[in-house]
């Protein structure tokens, strides 16, 4: 009968320590989940405000004033502006002619 005592003692203790093993396996994976859940709110957040300065630095007025200011371009103006026409050949001498 002892001996019988001493097994389910024995029994009781490992199911004890792994049942505190799974506990502390499971706080420790919601607290990693959490973690992570926080991280990916701080991301989101994070890339909404770089959106928003992505729109404020591609405004047409910021755009315009950097052209004129560092790189030094001007309005295009009719004096300043250069035509360039391309002349295409004529179809009567762009047919090839019969080889004999």
């Amino acid at each position: 009968m002892i001996r019988l005592n001493l097994v389910l003692l024995v029994a009781l203790i490992l199911s004890a320590f792994y049942l505190v093993h799974t506990q502390y396996d499971s706080r420790r994976l919601y607290t990693a989940l959490d973690r992570s859940n926080a991280q990916s709110h701080r991301l989101e957040s994070e890339h909404e405000q770089l959106q928003v300065q992505k729109r404020a630095q591609a405004t047409p007025a910021r755009v315009q004033l950097l052209a004129t200011r560092q790189l030094q371009m001007r309005p295009v103006t009719p004096g300043i502006t250069q035509y360039v026409t391309v002349f295409e050949p004529s179809p009567a001498a762009a047919t090839p002619t019969p080889e004999r």
